[in-house]
């Protein structure tokens, strides 16, 4: 039996992982949960899973967390040192990463540290601190398995073949709800038009960057990283139906490729079950069904944040940890409707022209630079 630990448990991975786990009980237990927004939702996740140890936004929530599960009650703690804790605690032999954005670097580098095997759903890791993760993930000698769809049908396109033969990796797009929307309509698009994905069901903030394409543009960065390949080996392209998850092209031509339903129960399960497989509860893929699967190139120029994202990853140092920040603080100011749709990349674009990089050598360093583009970004938004 595997012992899971899962960081985010209240958003789309985390109940899609608990799903999965609900699926094999005499496979994989709960040891450990964190979560920032729904309290009551952790509450019954407890009951349910009876986790040893758990995390939660702050101090009141915590307080509010006892409340409600009365004398039986795990170790409760709060707070980005709370689910760093709940990531290092000892009694997991792996760790979900699935807390939204920049949050989830401090728990995930906990967790390497404390030698925990890692199942990514928080790509925010890789895009701020790729190297410093890296470095950590094989001095620490633990195995970091992708969740993101895209990323985990790349990893098993690329079984059992050689690094050499690979011409390169390409990442399929959904195209978001805005694909054929005309450029000068953007400006005026509202959230509620945005987070109506034509695919996939996920949280607000992954939503809008499908919208903007800055999703697929961090994917880039997080598959440099998990694949060792350079900006230039890595394609794009728009797959509305989102069938087929991503794409390994060799050099003699051939390209592999996964295909499945659009739900995240299938690389979850893959990542949590590795190197064996295990039920998802996903519906089976029928192809006579879908009939009819098509590829388009990304706009760039209509979508300029996929563009700043490979811009970001050339560029190197600090710069994605920048495009990351500015995106975050952009996203929520559009959520808030203090900006609009068009001015998320403007901003993101403004920040990254501010910024003067620097070689960081250490974790303190990658979040200075994730604060200063907050600041940043955050005065631009006013």
């Amino acid at each position: 039996m595997k012992s899971l630990s899962i960081l985010g448990s209240t958003g789309s991975i985390g109940l899609s992982t608990l799903d999965v786990v609900r699926q094999h009980p005499e496979r994989f237990n709960v040891t450990g949960l964190a979560e920032g927004h729904d309290v009551n939702l952790l509450a019954e996740q407890i009951r349910e899973f009876k986790p040893g140890i758990v995390s939660v936004r702050d101090e009141k929530s915590a307080g509010q967390l006892r409340e409600l599960l009365g004398p039986e009650q795990p170790e409760i703690h709060w707070g980005i040192e709370g689910a760093a804790i709940v990531a290092s605690a000892e009694g997991s032999e792996m760790v979900v990463s699935a807390i939204v954005g920049a949050a989830g670097l401090v728990p995930t580098v906990s967790a390497i540290k404390a030698g925990k095997d890692i199942a990514l759903a928080n790509k925010e890791t890789l895009v701020v601190a790729g190297q410093l993760v890296s470095d950590l993930v094989k001095q620490h000698r633990v195995t970091l398995l992708p969740v993101d769809s895209e990323h985990s049908a790349i990893f098993q396109s690329l079984t059992g073949h050689r690094p050499e033969d690979i011409e390169r990796i390409i990442l399929t797009a959904s195209g978001g709800p805005f694909r054929k929307t005309p450029a000068e309509e953007l400006q005026h698009v509202g959230p509620e038009k945005a987070l109506k994905h034509p695919q996939w069901s996920m949280g607000a903030k992954i939503t809008i960057d499908s919208a903007t394409l800055m999703n697929k543009g961090l994917e880039v960065i997080e598959a440099h990283w998990l694949f060792n390949m350079p900006a230039e080996k890595i394609g794009v392209v728009v797959h509305p139906q989102s069938i087929i998850h991503s794409m390994v092209e060799y050099i003699d031509g051939c390209v592999m490729a996964q295909l499945g339903a659009p739900d995240m129960r299938a690389p979850i399960a893959y990542a949590i079950a590795w190197p064996e497989r295990c039920e998802s509860g996903i519906k089976k893929l029928d192809l006579t069904q879908i009939g009819t699967l098509t590829f388009e190139e990304p706009d760039m120029e209509r979508f300029p944040a996929l563009r700043l994202a490979f811009e970001a990853l050339e560029a190197g140092r600090t710069f994605p940890a920048v495009l990351n920040a500015a995106n975050e603080i952009a996203v929520a100011a559009f959520l808030d409707k203090k900006i609009s749709f068009a001015d998320i990349p403007a901003i993101v674009d403004r920040t990254m022209q501010a910024h003067e990089s620097f070689a960081p050598s250490s974790l303190d360093e990658y979040l200075a630079a994730d604060r200063w583009a907050r600041d940043t970004a955050g005065e631009m938004t006013k």
